[in-house]
């Protein structure tokens, strides 16, 4: 007689239930700090030319600044996201969101360069562990019917903060100097910690792998559905024993390795690509004569198609399917990018492309995130997605470090364009790979 596990009940639970209001609280504090992330993880790309100059360095030693948060990013979506199927996700994201608070903080009082990648570096790190546990519980906390829609739109906040971001640029860095866009951005993420530990539930799959928890999931299912039985449902939901920790290796058992690596690829090509834009956009700008303004409005409007994307993307993807959605944005990526590399650079029609853009790359983002979320069962799933991020980072690191390097030669926008052309075409590879992967097990299935 099948026994049904831990997850399987609790996701009968949520899933055959409206979405209550502690389901939309725990959405909105996820939401909440992918906004401090994008606001994290943009600003210094506003801020090269004012901090370069005050630390009497070349805007193009940015390269490995952006580097090191994108590397510190990288280890800690690769160690802290395992940790938090270890001793729960909860406590991890706390002390994530505390770290990149702490360091960003410290960003406004460095003097030296070596400073600067240090803080940054420790930022990153904290910034690696968050992400990770913001798209597991979203995932875990809400219906299947609901899933992708509420993982893409949790990275809505990643553009809102890169907007936001740019917004504060705009209104204190003439007034209170780049020191205070700093602290503005360290104190937030300290409050926003204080927020999760008085109202986040803890990850209910991790509260039922051990008796000792049983009190702390009876209250979690209570604050989730008041009129459940939460006796008769933690009796079902407890095993005995305690966590293990989880091995990476279960990422590559079952069969799953060929999924995991084609994940893997399109992360690493469309963060390269994300961070490249994100981090240079305005530096290239301003090195063509244009205003700051122009950079910044050019990364806005660029965030502002982010999270149109983020908020269609999972609509689109049940609708037309996963990867034919993630197909067409990586086809409309390379259109849009190859007319830049070739054609004369018109303001008004670059502005427009950079919104266009935001809407392709980082809805196609989202959409691997929602992914990564829904390949890898719940109990591994912090460690799915952690280590895709993580692997992704590689493309995150070294498309700002090669963008600096392309400006240090002086090349131009357009050449900059075309040499952006290649991590679009391996990112539409793997997925047509899926594609026709797909196509082919078809017939097999039907007979």
């Amino acid at each position: 007689m099948h026994q049904s596990t831990a997850t399987s009940v609790l996701g009968d639970v949520i899933d055959n239930r409206q979405i209550g209001a502690k389901q939309y609280e725990v959405l909105a504090l996820c939401l909440l700090v992918a906004v401090l992330d994008g606001f994290d993880t943009q600003v210094v790309g506003f801020l090269v030319k004012p901090m370069a100059d005050s630390l009497g360095i070349a805007p193009s030693a940015f390269g490995p600044v952006f580097a090191a948060a994108l590397f510190g990013l990288m280890v800690g979506a690769l160690l802290l996201a395992p940790l938090a199927d270890c001793i729960g996700r909860k406590k991890v994201l706390i002390a994530s969101v505390l770290t990149f608070g702490l360091f960003a903080l410290l960003t406004a009082f460095v003097e030296r360069y070596d400073e600067l990648l240090l803080v940054r570096f420790l930022a990153g790190l904290g910034l690696g562990g968050a992400i990770p546990n913001l798209v597991a519980l979203a995932s875990e906390y809400m219906p299947r019917r609901a899933s992708r829609s509420a993982v893409t739109l949790v990275f809505c906040g990643m553009p809102l903060g890169a907007m936001l971001a740019g917004l504060t640029t705009q209104q204190v860095l003439s007034l209170w100097g780049w020191h205070a866009i700093f602290i503005i951005g360290g104190m937030l993420p300290i409050f926003v910690a204080l927020l999760i530990a008085a109202r986040l539930p803890e990850s209910m799959e991790y509260l039922t792998r051990s008796p000792q928890r049983h009190s702390q999931l009876a209250r979690a299912l209570k604050g989730l559905f008041p009129a459940v039985s939460t006796l008769a449902v933690t009796r079902r939901e407890t095993s005995p024993g305690k966590a293990e920790r989880i091995p990476v290796s279960l990422l590559f058992s079952d069969g799953m390795w060929r999924r995991t690596l084609l994940l893997w690829l399109p992360y690493a090509m469309n963060l390269l690509i994300l961070y490249s834009i994100m981090s240079w956009i305005p530096t290239v700008l301003a090195t063509a004569n244009a205003p700051l303004s122009t950079g910044i409005v050019a990364i806005i409007l660029f965030s502002l198609g982010g999270v149109i994307g983020s908020v269609v993307q999972g609509h689109a993807m049940n609708r037309l399917g996963t990867y034919q959605v993630l197909l067409a944005e990586f086809l409309c990526y390379l259109a849009l990018v190859l007319s830049l590399s070739l054609l004369p650079v018109r303001l008004d029609v670059f502005l427009l492309t950079m919104f266009v853009l935001g809407i392709c790359v980082q809805g196609a983002q989202a959409g691997l995130n929602a992914v990564a979320a829904e390949i890898y069962p719940q109990s591994i799933r912090s460690t799915g997605i952690g280590w895709a991020l993580g692997v992704g980072r590689i493309g995150s690191i070294v498309g700002p470090i090669f963008g600096g390097l392309m400006l240090g030669l002086g090349w131009s926008l357009q050449q900059i364009f075309m040499a952006a052309l290649l991590p679009g075409a391996l990112a539409l590879g793997a997925v047509l790979t899926i594609v026709l992967s797909q196509v082919r097990a078809a017939p097999r299935h039907a007979a």
